[in-house]
């Protein structure tokens, strides 16, 4: 993820609400926020009142504090249902253990839904050694590698369990939550079915991961589809937020409520052709993306940043392959390695 310039969007609600309390951003639309165990280190997650409970959007990671946390906001509250925008454990970590306590029903879109089982047992290769199996493939030394390899599988760690059922959302469903309607806008390449919620009667967009104010969303190419181009898909996605009121309210899952997503769809653009473009002129002589990842990072990494890291370089290789901008080829050594076409 990279920190972007934010001076032209506005933000009607500057302070973030302590744990365990929440700010009313809309009617009956309640911000509050869990702590994380990672850099970015809360998330912002959604209550919406409607006759006789409220929904929930997304849930914070598995654990004992955030499930704290959770009781204290719904102390005499009736939860109807749980809504998941997508599969990563922020979101998706305390979706069984609501279900299950407030007799909710889990609403998401299949993509999420079956990947988050995927991930929790490591089937359909969704597994470390798959990951870095690609990475190494991309240059990453093995003295990295070996940093990142673990027995652990972290994400069931922090998704403990996963409902066993669900309601399918699909592009274009008009959700009912509250008094209003609000449709399904589905999105791709920081996940395989990003969902975003949007309500024109109160022009506000539920955004989840697909437009952040402050830094620009992880997207990355994963060991499930080594060959895909994960970047075109968010670019691709984001540029239809435009077709949104110019004002819309946006609720994103990181960072504050803002307005001015037009203007922010135009800053994500903007920075991933710098980065391209910056890619592109060190690709006079072929290289690796681990050897890349400098151009893009200028900062230190650790081995969790790298992880991510890797992840990124890869797909903006594939985005300037895809678009014939790069020509590549595996060498002796088993390593891939890209070169500008220019």
């Amino acid at each position: 993820m990279f920190r972007q310039a934010i001076s032209s969007l506005s933000f009607p609600f500057p302070e973030v609400p302590a744990p365990g309390t929440t700010i009313e951003v809309g009617p009956g639309i309640h911000w509050l926020s869990m702590p994380l165990p990672f850099a970015l280190d809360h998330i912002n997650l959604w209550l919406v009142e409607e006759e006789g409970g409220c929904t929930l959007i997304d849930t914070g990671i598995g654990n004992a504090d955030t499930r704290g946390l959770w009781e204290k906001i719904l102390e005499g509250k009736h939860v109807t249902r749980v809504v998941v925008t997508h599969y990563h454990p922020d979101h998706a970590g305390n979706a069984a253990w609501l279900c299950q306590r407030y007799g909710a029903e889990l609403w998401t879109t299949q993509g999420e839904y079956l990947t988050a089982h995927a991930v929790r047992t490591s089937s359909a290769g969704y597994t470390g050694d798959a990951v870095l199996a690609v990475f190494r493939k991309n240059g990453l030394d093995e003295e990295r590698a070996g940093r990142m390899r673990s027995s652990r599988n972290r994400y069931a760690e922090l998704v403990p369990e996963f409902p066993l059922s669900y309601r399918r959302i699909i592009e274009g469903d008009e959700v009912p939550i509250g008094k209003q309607r609000w449709r399904a806008i589905i999105g791709h390449g920081h996940a395989p079915e990003h969902l975003s919620l949007f309500c024109k009667a109160l022009n506000t967009m539920i955004a989840g991961d697909m437009l952040l104010s402050t830094i620009s969303t992880n997207v990355s190419v994963w060991s499930i589809d080594p060959e895909g181009d994960p970047l075109r898909l968010f670019l691709d996605s984001i540029a239809r937020y435009r077709e949104l009121p110019g004002d819309v309210l946006v609720l994103p899952s990181h960072g504050k409520p803002f307005r001015g997503a037009h203007r922010r769809v135009e800053q994500l653009e903007q920075h991933h052709r710098d980065r391209l473009s910056e890619l592109s002129e060190s690709l006079k002589n072929p290289k690796s993306a681990a050897e890349l990842l400098s151009v893009l990072f200028r900062r230190p990494l650790d081995t969790h940043q790298t992880f991510f890291a890797m992840g990124e370089a890869i797909a903006h290789l594939h985005y300037l392959y895809y678009a014939g901008r790069a020509r590549r080829a595996l060498g002796n050594d088993g390593i891939m390695r890209y070169a500008s076409t220019k």
